[in-house]
Order: C-alpha cells, then structure tokens, then sequence
C-alpha cells in the first residue's frame, strides 16, 4: 500500500471532497488522473477560501490570491499557515479542513507533474480563481441583505467560461496530451466544442442554485434579461415569482440546450473504443439533462425548499443507463434527443395562451 502524500491527496482525500467526479476521474486513463486530480484539489481549496462566509470578502479575496500567487511560483509558507489558521478553522466538514490544511503537501506535487503538465495546472487553476475573484468583487457581503445582478448577458457568458468553460478546455489539452491519436477532429474544433461543453454545466448550476445564489445577494440572471420581463432582482426573491419569471427560465433554458448540443457533438467525436473518456463526457452531460428537464417542470423554481436537483440513486440509475448505450452514437443521440424534447415541450405547453 502506498502511504506517500501524494497518494492520500490524490486518492483518499480527493474522494472525500470531490463526490460524484471522482467517480468520473477513476475511469480516466492513469496518466490524465494526477494532472486533473491535482487541479481540482487546489481549484476546491480556492472555492472553499472563497466561499467561507464568516471571514469578509476582502479577507477571503486576500487569500485567495496568495494561493493563486503560489500555484504560479511564488512559494510563500507564511501564506499557507494564514490560509490554515483562518480558514480551516471555520469548515464544518472535517475533509475540507484537512484539504486546506494539507495545501503545502499539494502544491509539491506541482513541480512533479511533466512540464506541460505544470503549465496546464497553473493556467487552469489561475483561470478558476478568477471566476472566483470576480464573485468576491462583483457580489456583497453575503449577510448584507443586499442583491447585486449581473448586467448583460454577455457578463454571464464569460463569467460561465471562467468557471466552467476553461475547465471544458483544459479537459481536451490533457486528452490530446495524454491520449495522443485519440481524437481526430482538429483541436481548435475540440477546443471551442469543450468550453461550450463547460459552460453547459455551469448554465445548469445557475439556474438550479438561483434561488439559493439570491438569499445570499448573487443574481447571475442578467438585469437587462429580467428587464425584458419585467421582473428585478428582488422581485425573484418570492418564491410566488416563480410563474412570472418562467419566461425568464425558459429563454436560459435554450441557451441552455444549445450548449448542450455541442457537448453531445464533442462526446460523440470521441472514438467509439475509448470507453472510459466517452462516460467521462457522458455522465455530467445525462445528470445536466436530467436536471433541466427537472427545471423545466418545476412551478416552484425560484423556492428554495424546492431545488431541482438529481439525487444520488438518480446518479446510479444514470450511469447503469450509461453502459449499454455508451458505444453507440444513435443510442447516445437518441437518448439525448429525448431529453431535449422533453424539455422543449415542456417550454412549448407553458408558452401556449
């Protein structure tokens, strides 16, 4: 057995904080799991800094550029001490804590990685942190009882990028790096289809965390779309708003798809044999789904009690359903395509006077 840092980091510790993808990172190629294993521990530890709301957003800001200081080369032990003294501390998780805690031992993984490999690390982790950075400058105080939206949707978009798109990004360098040969589309190709598959994700998140992100002060729904409709921000804070802002839901829900369309595009220009980076792609993209078609049919969407969400024996049942199918593009397209309907008509029934 393998007691090493590295090995607790990257296989006890990073199941512990990391759920559903490091069930996703197991069936990765052996040489794509550090690379990636490694950004998402130090991408977790900079989300947990910036989210731990008892310290002030100029403190946690502080901080989370030191750790991003450190990524990029500039060692700095005092730094970490501060990070494990006034952030571990507040982590109602034990695994959290012991993840900020053990932040120097990662960070000395970094310069075992192959050089490109390094490279890749820093530039994702950087991009990361800056999405993050632009939360804890854009958004108040969480406890401030005040609400900030973002302007247009453009805002949205490179915000989705910053925070999910790079990592769509990232993905197809370590493919292409590490598993040479095995995607024949042009990487400028891969590359776009990858940070549309990101952002995605993170489309989803946003409208399914809204309700929550708004009693905190977050509105990612930009002002000018709620305008539109003749909603603001705090009128979304009722939970009876709900009706009233599905227009609103509905016309993110079709960007929405039309991301999610290229992210089927991207997994089916994996080769059929590579079975293990197919289901990769493959889960987050029926778990999105799933949990669209849930946003879709929730009246209540803007409730907090009553967050569409894809439980764990639904991620089960997802990735039974996954097996039989994965190899097969007209299986994968027929799946997909049914979700989609089902969404689309949902928006279509709701559309009708």
């Amino acid at each position: 057995m393998n007691n090493s840092p590295r090995a607790f980091l990257l296989g006890p510790l990073l199941k512990s904080v990391s759920r559903s993808f490091y069930l996703t990172l197991r069936i990765l190629p052996t040489t794509m799991r550090d690379p990636i294993g490694l950004a998402y521990l130090l991408a977790r530890a900079a989300d947990t800094i910036a989210d731990t709301s008892l310290i002030s957003p100029q403190r946690r800001l502080e901080l989370l550029l030191s750790l991003r200081a450190q990524v990029n080369g500039a060692p700095d032990e005092g730094a970490l001490a501060r990070i494990s003294g006034e952030v571990a501390g507040q982590q109602a998780q034990p695994d959290e804590r012991a993840l900020l805690e053990s932040l120097g031992a990662a960070l000395a993984i970094l310069p075992q990685l192959s050089r490109d490999d390094q490279a890749a690390v820093r530039d994702i982790v950087t991009t990361l942190t800056t999405g993050m950075e632009f939360d804890l400058r854009t958004f108040p105080d969480e406890t401030s009882g005040s609400i900030v939206a973002l302007q247009e949707f453009g805002e949205l978009d490179r915000y989705t990028y910053l925070v999910a798109g790079c990592v769509g990004e990232f993905w197809t360098k370590m493919t292409y790096a590490h598993m040479p040969g095995t995607l024949k589309a042009a990487p400028e190709t891969m590359l776009a289809l990858g940070v549309r598959f990101g952002k995605a994700l993170q489309m989803t998140n946003v409208l399914r965390d809204c309700a929550r992100d708004l009693r905190i002060g977050r509105c990612y729904l930009p002002q000018a779309l709620l305008a539109r409709h003749g909603l603001t921000p705090h009128d979304l804070l009722q939970p009876e708003c709900s009706a009233r802002a599905r227009p609103v839901l509905f016309e993110l829900l079709r960007v929405s798809l039309a991301l999610f369309q290229d992210a089927v595009d991207y997994t089916l220009a994996i080769p059929s044999g590579a079975i293990r980076l197919r289901l990769a792609c493959l889960w987050p993209i029926m778990i999105g789904l799933d949990t669209l078609v849930l946003l879709a049919r929730n009246d209540a969407w803007l409730d907090p009690h009553e967050i569409s969400k894809i439980g764990r024996n639904d991620v089960y049942r997802i990735m039974a359903a996954s097996l039989p199918m994965v190899a097969s593009n007209g299986m994968l397209r027929a799946w997909t395509a049914r979700r989609m309907r089902a969404i689309e008509a949902e928006i279509s029934a709701a559309s009708r006077p």
